[in-house]
């Protein structure tokens, strides 16, 4: 599953949402995430796998402690170097596809960075084609299903080719079809070394993908 460097380091991490600043935080103590690997953290509502999630991505950040890329404090970073090293899945993918049609979706970030518009385009159907979304290229998108915009999601965070992806309940709504879709594309991302975190409620699918398989309970990180 791969190995390496440690790309992520949570180190004596705590949060609490300012709405209940006497509730019970969130701990996670020297809990390390690497590139080329997959973990899924599973748990219960409220248990808070998608704090570690939105944490890593750097979507929240720490009341105490620190997370470390490569021994960098994010703390320190600005949203645009983050995002150019996370990649974060909402569960609900609509609220991340702000395009008309497929095409744009993708090629919109890579124009931001400066790439000429055929040239995005280009990149754009090659990835529509690795998600088997080429079917879909000029459809609107509000029309497409939750798979296809899962994974179009995918393909756009891709363009920007993090070195980590956070994936939030990313089989939520998914058949059997899409699913197997969805693993194909995760392997070929670990294969590459990218780092994959999948926080989730289903087991069969972690395991089906082969992730180490971390678990959470009462805000922290544990063993079984």
């Amino acid at each position: 599953m791969g190995g390496g460097t440690k790309i992520i380091i949570f180190e004596n991490v705590c949060f609490t949402y300012p709405n209940q600043p006497n509730g019970r935080g969130f701990e996670f103590i020297a809990e390390n995430f690497s590139p080329g690997l997959r973990t899924a953290v599973l748990g219960d509502n409220g248990s808070g796998k998608t704090t570690l999630g939105k944490l890593a991505a750097g979507i929240l950040r720490p009341n105490s402690g620190r997370v470390l890329y490569d021994g960098e404090d994010i703390a320190d970073w600005k949203l645009g170097k983050i995002g150019k090293q996370t990649g974060y899945l909402f569960q609900e993918p609509s609220r991340q596809i702000f395009a008309p049609n497929p095409i744009e979706e993708i090629a919109f970030p890579l124009e931001l960075r400066g790439a000429p518009k055929p040239e995005a385009e280009k990149k754009a159907r090659e990835l529509l084609s690795e998600f088997e979304l080429e079917n879909i290229a000029e459809s609107t998108t509000y029309t497409l299903s939750r798979g296809e915009k899962q994974r179009l999601a995918l393909a756009s965070i891709m363009a920007c080719e993090p070195k980590f992806f956070v994936l939030d309940e990313p089989t939520t709504g998914l058949d059997q079809y899409q699913r197997g879709i969805l693993s194909k594309l995760l392997q070929k991302l670990t294969a590459r070394n990218t780092g994959v975190l999948i926080i989730s409620h289903d087991r069969v699918f972690a395991e089906e993908l082969g992730a180490d398989i971390r678990f959470m309970k009462g805000g922290r990180l544990v063993d079984s």
